[in-house]
């Protein structure tokens, strides 16, 4: 609905102060839109849900756990913390199940059947760490990857259902928390026989409260079941919200919307994407969030995802995420303009608001709206003109009981984010804007917000090289989730453990069998270091069980695209037989590389080298005296083109490749279809060729555990 603004009336406006920069009060211009909004407090609307982040999905804060501790708690407060940074209003989980699921692996608190241990990994500590910081922050959680015993692979089972409440029973007795939400499973399709045994299980175990969210997906026909929820009482009444994924490309349909409403079912939106830079990112966040409600009626939307605490050469490792802490060892961390796009909506809203009918919509000019009303007569009115070609006014008229205080202002723009401007002082419940292209912006009754920082941020630092670890100073490994510093499972769980000959502690791969995985699967490894490296060595003890194989790995320079984790990089593996092989692994099949020298291309004319995918074995040694039960000294160097594997000490196999130059260092436990080696490893050595070994890597001032 549109009318001419009387220039009397703008003047009046201008006189009380309303002149205030990007939002000012204005008269009416050509070629300026005009466009009036009606909010009335009695319209009722739909209950907010909230929006927020999803930690998880991969490994996404591995090294966060790693900060000193004023780091640490910082980066949380930017995010977690309300009225400060983010100020999200929900949070969703991944229940780890140590398979792959993006960035990397977490370990499942049931690595088998007989197994339960509430203290590994940090999800639980992640979890803890936000609810302190806002108790109205709502939790939820999902299922990515599981362990491969559930359902003797078979998902969709009782084993799934019991492993999720296990999960919630260690949440709520350990930790004091409880989820308002769970879901069945993330993006591997739907099973109504699950949700029905789901439902059932969480009634029987005290967690009736507990709302299920169904089914999460993200193709086109993702909400298909919808239809049938009409027609299959048992589904209707098992599932209590919509769920699905990347509205803003598969937007619920108008149908979908109408039969949700008849159900009294909200809509979800568990997972958006905006993978853009800079502010074009925190504009797009805030455009999202208004286009899934004004679009497909999704009530509750988290992008995915929120910290990234993941090294830089692993997929998605810095344009989703809102705040970049990929360096635990210098304590640098940096914030994204992407968060305080959350912020204008996170500062100004709490779940349990309501969208006020009448107060959301597209705007003439270009961009959108929605106005949010709390439980009582405050309201805030979120607003972002990214598709805007002009300035453009917009004039609101407030009443039916909505506040009369004056609304504060923010704005952000791609030269400054979250800045606060002059009040706005309605007269007689009505005021008049005018909005810039390209700028967000939160009107508010309500006050407290801020735009929190911190001085004195660390200045980056490489990664520490030479490096050694012992293991030997995690005393307790509980405290710590049983994760040591700086190591990134890309697949299967890397735990301290203590060692089989009972000589201090050392790192074991715990994942017995292949995962019920997410996307597609390799083998378990862990990757550590700077992926600039190139000439360097890393060696390290390992401990062989009957049948198990182990090798380092180095020159790691990729680790898959996120759907499917095949690394590019290099190998040394030696089975408890005294097989040894020096391996080249090229990631998923590819095309050729273009080739910039003679000798390049002569080793792949020679059918020494080549790009297609895969591994390609460059030589292999039968080593004597090697046996199960035994620890063994593994090492691999790289000198220019020269790669070169040593065992106990003794050059075994030598061969020369040119086709990755430099990268980090790793460990890895062979595996098959049915079955993961499970060694030991200690003393992991990174270094220069043929340099002294340093000191144990000592804990850093102010690291500390998690737990």
């Amino acid at each position: 609905m549109f009318r001419r603004i009387d220039s009397l009336a703008a003047a009046l406006l201008i006189l009380l102060g309303l002149s205030c920069g990007p939002v000012a009060a204005a008269p009416a211009n050509p070629g300026v839109t005009n466009q009036f909004v009606k909010l009335n407090g009695d319209a009722g609307g739909k209950r907010f849900d909230g929006i927020g982040v999803v930690d998880g999905g991969g490994a996404t804060s591995v090294l966060l756990k790693d900060y000193p501790g004023r780091q640490r708690s910082q980066i949380l407060d930017l995010v977690f913390k309300p009225k400060f940074g983010a100020s999200i209003s929900t949070l969703l989980a991944e229940i780890p199940g140590d398979g792959n699921s993006t960035q990397g692996s977490m370990p499942s608190h049931m690595h088998t059947r007989d197994d339960l241990n509430y203290h590994r990994g940090y999800m639980w500590w992640i979890l803890k760490e936000a609810k302190e910081r806002n108790p109205n922050l709502t939790l939820d959680a999902n299922i990515w990857s599981a362990p491969g015993w559930i359902g003797n692979g078979n998902f969709w089972s009782q084993d799934a259902a019991d492993y999720d409440v296990k999960w919630l029973q260690g949440l709520r007795d350990v930790y004091g928390l409880q989820l308002n939400a769970i879901g069945c499973r993330n993006e591997k399709g739907a099973s109504y026989d699950f949700v029905e045994k789901l439902r059932a299980t969480l009634n029987a175990n005290g967690f009736g409260k507990v709302k299920i969210h169904a089914f999460d997906n993200w193709p086109s026909n993702s909400l298909n079941f919808v239809k049938e929820m009409q027609s299959d009482e048992k589904l209707r009444d098992s599932i209590d919200i919509i769920s699905a994924h990347t509205f803003m490309r598969f937007p619920v349909s108008a149908e979908v919307q109408t039969m949700a409403a008849e159900m009294h079912k909200p809509i979800w939106n568990s997972e958006e994407h905006v993978y853009l830079k800079g502010f074009d990112c925190a504009i797009s966040i805030v455009h999202t969030f208004n286009e899934n409600f004004i679009r497909s009626g999704a009530t509750k939307i988290v992008n995915w995802y929120d910290i990234a605490g993941v090294y830089p050469l692993e997929p998605y490792s810095h344009d989703p995420a809102m705040l970049i802490a990929n360096s635990p060892w210098s304590g640098h961390y940096q914030v994204r303009e992407a968060l305080w796009g959350y912020a204008h909506y996170g500062q100004f809203t709490q779940a349990g608001w309501q969208y006020l009918n009448g107060g959301c919509g597209e705007l003439a000019g270009g961009g959108s709206f929605v106005t949010l009303k709390s439980p009582g007569d405050d309201y805030s009115i979120i607003l972002e003109t990214k598709n805007a070609k002009a300035p453009q006014q917009v004039r609101f008229q407030a009443d039916g009981g909505l506040s009369t205080k004056a609304l504060c202002v923010w704005f952000s723009d791609a030269k400054k984010q979250f800045v606060r401007q002059a009040d706005i002082q309605p007269v007689n419940g009505a005021f008049t804007i005018t909005l810039q292209p390209d700028f967000i912006y939160s009107l508010s009754t309500t006050r407290g917000q801020q735009k929190g920082s911190f001085d004195n941020i660390p200045a980056a630092k490489p990664f520490p090289f030479p490096y050694y670890e012992t293991f030997d100073e995690y005393t307790n490994p509980a405290e710590w989730g049983y994760l040591p510093r700086y190591t990134a499972d890309i697949d299967g769980a890397f735990e301290i453990a203590e060692r089989p000959d009972g000589q201090g502690k050392c790192l074991h791969q715990v994942v017995p069998m292949p995962t019920i995985s997410w996307a597609p699967g390799w083998q378990p490894y862990t990757i550590l270091g700077n992926d600039q490296w190139q000439n360097y060595e890393v060696s390290a003890d390992v401990y062989l069980n009957p049948g198990d194989s182990a090798a380092v790995m180095g020159r790691i320079n990729d680790v898959g695209t996120g759907y499917g984790f095949i690394p590019k990089g290099y190998f040394l593996a030696l089975s408890d037989g005294g097989q040894c092989r020096l391996v080249v692994v090229r990631g998923k099949k590819e095309r050729k590389k273009t080739v910039g020298d003679a000798e390049q291309r002569a080793l792949i004319k020679a059918g020494q080298d080549d790009s297609a995918g895969g591994e390609k074995v460059l030589g292999t040694n039968q080593i004597a005296n090697v046996g199960p039960n035994q620890w063994h000294n593994l090492r691999i160097r790289f000198e220019g083109s020269t790669i070169t594997g040593f065992v106990d000490g003794q050059p075994v196999l030598t061969a020369t490749n040119l086709l990755y130059s430099h990268g980090m260092a790793g460990l890895l436990a062979m595996g098959g279809r049915k079955h993961f080696s499970t060694p030991y490893y200690d003393n992991l050595l990174i270094k220069g060729i043929k340099t002294p070994t340093p000191k144990p890597i000592a804990t850093l001032p102010n690291q500390s555990p998690i737990y």
